[in-house]
């Protein structure tokens, strides 16, 4: 389990240093102005699809369904076709429609934005089919344990971004915003490249090669099968997709704010998703596979012990990040982002949203981890409940907080609203199994507790001293 939560760590850390170089690129010839924002809202709403699909609703359903299909690969080509068609039809529909979909994602701009808008989010939304197909294949690879590739591969996009970066220097601003939106695409295609010869190299061609020829002989012994994923599946990306549904969330209501207020989101959520990513996401990539495997096989008590040692591992390195991106949150954006056209105003604006983000870096990460046992149980409806008190009350909170705070306000409203949430996935989880775990390690939790009330106090301070 350490080997597969290093290899997923070092992979996102590579790919997340090469998208700070990126972010760092954009805001310097971007800076954080009516272009920046419409590059953000063209590249959020597939963007966030590929969160929610790679990062844990689509594996966390397909695996143990495949893993007790008694004809794997019929079922495996059936579930891509499924849903590779309706992803298909909706970048159909958005190439269609282009100023409706950048109407409904962005409703605060005016119209002569929307129609500029328009043209990036359908040439972006075709990045959404291909990073499918990626994450289709990144299942394969996880189910033979190998996890490098998928890991690197996110990489691939951001050294494309780069390069379009690089090669649009000294254009007019709109061009740069094109180089950009076809960059995503040609950074999809080759991460879909790249997991297509990971495929052939761990031997799993030949069985969806199978799948393909055998498909219509075969078709009918699957739909039971079929039928059990679909319905699991539609719960459980609602359970997976809080944060990132809130950040999406955070997008829309800030069009209605002044210009940059969501490049100012968007940067600060980049800043935010590091240390998330790092930790949180990979220990839970890592760790699923053998919570449900014990499950599976009734073995509670190992379940367990595999949850606690993360659990400890998380709660300590989340909390610390969390303190430490708080306090230093200026020092941070002032040292990735402050240069071209990124201006001092928009690093104090990014740092105000930074610190009420990284707030809720503890209870997002640990909802991850403890959402895994109800995953690894079938228990997807139950999360999609949980998921939709956090959304609930993060839309009301929202709508409250916009006002006095502005794009800080949504950034505190998405916190409190993971809170809400980690309430709410521990009470599903059982307290008595989190009275277990956090019992077990009685020095971690005093250590942990002194170490929470030091983390309260400084953060009450900071936000005295900040904001009253």
């Amino acid at each position: 389990m350490l080997k597969a939560i290093f290899t997923n760590s070092i992979g996102i850390l590579f790919s997340r240093i090469l998208g700070f170089i990126r972010d760092l690129m954009t805001a310097s010839v971007l800076g954080a102005n009516i272009y920046s924002d419409i590059f953000f809202i063209a590249f959020k709403l597939p963007n966030l699809f590929r969160r929610i699909f790679a990062e844990g609703a689509f594996t966390q359903v397909f695996l143990p369904a495949f893993t007790h299909s008694r004809h794997k690969a019929v079922f495996s080509v059936h579930i891509f076709a499924v849903f590779f068609s309706f992803i298909a039809f909706m970048t159909l529909l958005v190439n269609l429609f282009p100023d409706f979909s950048a109407k409904a994602i962005a409703l605060g701009f005016d119209e002569t934005t929307v129609s500029i808008a328009a043209p990036f989010v359908a040439i972006n939304f075709y990045y959404l089919p291909i990073i499918f197909a990626v994450t289709f294949l990144s299942t394969f690879l996880q189910y033979k344990h190998h996890f490098a590739t998928t890991a690197f591969a996110t990489g691939l996009l951001n050294l494309s971004l780069i390069g379009a970066l690089m090669l649009s220097q000294g254009s007019e601003q709109i061009e740069i915003v094109t180089y950009l939106s076809y960059g995503v695409v040609i950074g999809g295609l080759l991460q879909l490249l790249v997991h297509l010869a990971a495929i052939y190299k761990v031997g799993l061609s030949p069985l969806l090669i199978g799948g393909v020829r055998y498909f219509k002989r075969k078709a009918v012994k699957i739909r039971q099968e079929s039928r059990s994923f679909t319905k699991q599946f539609f719960p459980a990306v609602w359970g997976n997709s809080t944060a990132q549904i809130s950040a999406f969330l955070d997008t829309w209501l800030a069009s209605f704010l002044a210009t940059g207020a969501i490049s100012y989101l968007y940067y600060a959520n980049r800043v935010f998703q590091l240390p998330l990513a790092l930790f949180a996401i990979a220990t839970s990539i890592a760790l699923f596979p053998k919570v449900a495997r014990y499950l599976k096989n009734n073995d509670t008590d190992k379940a367990l012990d595999a949850i606690t040692k993360a659990f400890w591992f998380l709660a300590f390195i989340l909390m610390f990040s969390s303190l430490g991106g708080f306090i230093l949150a200026q020092e941070i954006t002032w040292l990735l982002f402050e240069r071209g056209a990124f201006s001092h105003e928009d690093t104090l604006n990014t740092t105000a949203v930074l610190q009420m983000y990284m707030i809720g870096l503890l209870p997002f990460g640990l909802s991850k981890l403890f959402a895994l046992w109800l995953y690894a149980q079938k228990r997807q409806m139950e999360a999609a409940k949980i998921a939709t008190f956090s959304l609930s009350s993060n839309i009301i909170l929202s709508l409250l907080f916009i006002s006095p705070l502005g794009a800080a306000g949504l950034a505190l409203a998405s916190t409190i609203s993971g809170f809400i949430g980690l309430f709410f996935t521990l009470k599903a989880f059982g307290y008595t199994y989190f009275s277990a775990i956090i019992t077990r390690k009685r020095l971690l939790l005093w250590l942990f507790a002194s170490a929470a009330f030091t983390f309260i106090l400084l953060i009450t301070k900071e936000l005295i001293h900040g904001y009253l």
